[in-house]
């Protein structure tokens, strides 16, 4: 006779991750080491007493593991889970916790810990790196970027802690977790009862009082020249939808200022571009929405009069030490809960003020028409050999015109050539800087939805951070089918335009010589995608790249595997 769940008895290594299937974690991005034994034989363990699982997926590098788990999240909305081993793995997560707690991303973050013992206990000590791997504080390498962390000290304690480990990432505001494994620890017997029990301690929902939404909603209301920022999106399809309905009816532009996500579709008539100076400098209100810095204080002045309502899961961003924009209101909570429930509210407000809001949308319409046609035509400009970034990205955009498509941008294609009209179908480098982010991000989301089109866009020096070599083994290894595009200009571009925009009339503005910029001689970059059999093409002249786009398409359409194409760009 079978025993029943709470008979059975599992090594804790196997209950982590039997635990972590039963309160919904479908993924365990893995790069294991030696303290991953009683990891890897509780993964055996449990599949032989058939015991549910995450799918523990080999990450040749951390920093994958970390950029998938984030993707995988940006697609579905469900915490996952990335495990490494003792310090030197953890130090390769780090940038990705900070990517991840940036951008108000849950994830469970584990490693090993270099055995405590010396000897006389299963789990002790066997090897050098046992010592030379040792720390006295491993977790203060990824603490600023935890909500919590832990280390697990008994088998028994399984359940509650893995449980404690979810629930705090994924309450609001949302952010990474880290628990520390033992050996020794994973080494010994845990009970099998409550391991597949549901999950005991709830996520934290946050929402704002009625009181604090009727007067955002006033403010609004009686607003002459309001105006709304956005950079990380509207949180949910729906809030998505929502708020292109809001600002349609009230007339009101968004600006979408270094945008990690879209807000709103780039066509919208409402879509008043990335620059906020010509709307800030007239506002008497601005809707802030889910921005780290919604505005630069050094270039953007707000009239004195002017209101400022700031929404998301922590619109003061308390966890940035310095950040000082007014917030005359802040709305807290889920931001597309938020978007929705401020809507309803102003959705009282809208008689009253009908025909303010319909002159006022033909006057924002108009404008941001005419700005919009110079923005495309600038790209078309772009039409030369070597081609620039608006370029590439208005032929994606002709390419994956009428699809489902999301694309990823990390230094590569520019969001404001692109024709999106869908949550979702754009996501930009974390503001915290990761570099090596879109390439492992677009594959956790493409692991949601292998149907979906998913196109990676990177700069030359992004590529290589993202431990390409790794990046691509785990695309054929996994069978993810993206379309990455490598836009090469032979240096670090964003650092170009840091040095031209502090100093523009400075040595090396005058002089066109940039030091510590450089990445000459380039790689070739198709050579090492296809060392794991990827298709790839080369797009040195810009009446070619139509073409090549097409075909890379049609190749992940037919064959099903990842395709890359490396575009040579200007400077």
């Amino acid at each position: 006779m079978a025993k029943s769940k709470a008979q059975i008895t599992l090594t804790a290594g196997g209950a982590v991750l039997a635990r972590m299937k039963a309160i919904g974690v479908d993924y365990i991005f893995a790069n294991s080491g030696t303290d991953f034994p009683p990891i890897i034989e509780g993964l055996a363990e449990a599949n032989a007493k058939d015991i549910d699982l995450p799918d523990a997926l080999i990450m040749p590098h951390e920093n994958a593991a970390m950029g998938m788990a984030h993707g995988y999240y940006l697609a579905t909305g469900k915490t996952q889970a990335a495990m490494a081993h003792t310090n030197v793995g953890l130090a390769n997560c780090a940038i990705g916790a900070i990517n991840a707690a940036t951008e108000h991303v849950p994830v469970i973050l584990m490693s090993g810990r270099t055995p405590v013992m010396e000897q006389g206990r299963l789990g002790a000590r066997t090897v050098p790196i046992g010592w030379g791997q040792e720390m006295r504080d491993q977790a203060a390498m990824v603490r600023e970027a935890s909500k919590w962390e832990y280390e697990l000290k008994f088998p028994e304690q399984v359940p509650d802690v893995v449980d404690r480990a979810y629930a705090i990432a994924s309450s609001v505001p949302k952010g990474p977790v880290y628990v520390s494994l033992p050996r020794e620890v994973l080494c010994e017997p845990c009970p099998g009862a409550g391991i597949d029990a549901p999950l005991r301690m709830q996520p934290v929902r946050v929402a704002p009082p009625p009181a604090s939404l009727a007067e955002a909603a006033s403010i609004l209301a009686n607003a002459k020249n309001p105006v709304i920022i956005a950079q990380r999106g509207a949180g949910t399809a729906e809030a998505f939808d929502r708020l292109s309905s809001l600002v349609d009816q009230w007339g009101i532009p968004v600006v979408q200022y270094w945008a990690i996500q879209l807000a709103l579709g780039t066509d919208h008539p409402m879509m008043a571009g990335m620059d906020p100076a010509p709307w800030l400098k007239d506002a008497d209100a601005v809707l802030v929405i889910d921005c780290m810095a919604p505005w630069s204080p050094e270039i953007h002045k707000l009239r004195d009069d002017c209101k400022v309502i700031q929404i998301g899961q922590n619109p003061l961003y308390s966890r940035v030490p310095g950040r000082n924009f007014a917030a005359d209101v802040s709305l807290t909570g889920e931001t597309g809960d938020v978007i929705i429930a401020l809507a309803d509210v102003l959705d009282r407000h809208h008689a009253d003020h009908r025909d303010v809001c319909a002159t006022r949308h033909d006057a924002v319409a108009k404008l941001n028409g005419v700005n919009r046609a110079k923005a495309l035509a600038a790209a078309d400009a772009g039409a030369v050999d070597p081609m620039t970034k608006a370029f590439v990205s208005r032929c994606l955009s002709e390419a994956i015109a009428g699809r489902d498509a999301t694309v990823f941008s990390e230094l590569g294609c520019p969001l404001e050539p692109l024709s999106l009209s869908k949550h979702g179908s754009w996501y930009q480098e974390p503001h915290s800087g990761g570099l090596g982010w879109s390439f492992p991000a677009s594959m956790g989301y493409q692991l949601a939805d292998k149907d979906k089109l998913v196109i990676a866009t990177m700069g030359d020096g992004s590529y290589m951070f993202a431990n390409p070599t790794a990046c691509h083994q785990i695309a054929e290894a996994l069978e993810l089918p993206i379309l990455i595009l490598v836009l090469n200009n032979n240096e670090w571009g964003a650092v170009r335009q840091s040095v031209t925009g502090m100093y523009p009339d400075g040595y090396a503005a005058k002089t066109n010589q940039m030091p510590l910029t450089g990445l000459k001689p380039s790689p070739d970059f198709t050579k090492v995608a296809e060392a794991s059999r990827a298709w790839t093409a080369k797009a040195e002249r810009a009446a070619d790249l139509p073409g090549i786009l097409r075909q890379a398409i049609a190749h992940i359409d037919t064959k099903r595997t990842h395709a890359l194409v490396e575009v040579t760009i200007a400077p």
